[in-house]
């Protein structure tokens, strides 16, 4: 449990900061019922079989793979979920206008329900509530594709060209959309403090947002349940509940 006093002081670097560029993973919604991927109770660490759908080499290449997809995002929390505390203490952070950035991992549209503005947020792995067919590029509303699902189309193909849909988000053996990397690493070297929540650091070239920023002379906080292999470098770590420590930390 880390002392009230190491909460104050960075409190105290976030009211002088003017640039605070924040790095979300799934730890920041998992008090809004989204289990994270990689903590004691994560997805992948009570069910490794489960990775096999994140795979786009299996998603593409087997039709039951995608079936058992389908299946799990109709069932997936982020349909019912909430912002909690967490995201909610980031839009304070953006009205006191002192975020300069919200880099997420997270797929689950939370930070923008919250109420941060889609110009600060970064969702360099996407956003579940989307669609996106991978022959044409067509986009569109996943709750549609969704409702085929639902009435016995276990396995939806794009309506405009028969192309294989799935949702508009990274898998692995998928590359990053260039752009949007490119965009959150520039503002990590923009950041004068940057706070890395609710993140194993475990993902790159996302994690490099922490050296990166540290390189042009910020600070670094990490907020995280689990060790990280950036702790060291860091210049505070809260190891405490984050719907509860980050309005600590973002309030005035």
């Amino acid at each position: 449990m880390t002392s009230t006093a190491t909460i104050e002081s960075v409190r105290a670097w976030v009211n002088a900061a003017r640039r605070v560029v924040v790095l979300t993973g799934a730890g920041i919604s998992t008090d809004s019922g989204i289990p994270d991927f990689r903590g004691p109770n994560g997805v992948w660490t009570r069910n490794p079989a489960a990775e096999r759908l994140s795979d786009i080499r299996h998603y593409t290449a087997d039709p039951e793979v995608r079936k058992a997809s389908w299946r799990a995002r109709i069932e997936h929390p982020a349909w019912s979920a909430a912002p909690n505390a967490g995201h909610h203490a980031l839009v304070a952070l953006e009205r006191r206008g002192k975020l300069h950035a919200l880099i997420t991992q997270n797929i689950d549209g939370l930070h923008l329900r919250a109420g941060n503005s889609p110009h600060r947020v970064i969702e360099v792995h996407g956003n579940l509530h989307q669609a996106i067919c991978l022959a044409c590029g067509w986009k569109g509303p996943m709750q549609a594709v969704l409702n085929r699902v639902r009435l016995g189309d276990a396995d939806p193909s794009c309506e405009t060209c028969g192309g294989i849909l799935k949702s508009d988000t990274i898998s692995f053996g998928q590359a990053l959309v260039p752009a949007v990397i490119d965009r959150a690493m520039q503002s990590a070297q923009e950041a004068d403090l940057l706070l890395a929540v609710g993140t194993s650091l475990k993902v790159f070239p996302v994690a490099n947002a922490v050296t990166t920023a540290q390189a042009a002379g910020a600070r670094i906080v990490i907020m995280n349940a689990q060790p990280t292999q950036f702790d060291e470098i860091a210049d505070a770590v809260l190891n405490g509940s984050i719907s509860a420590e980050l309005p600590q930390v973002c309030g005035e």
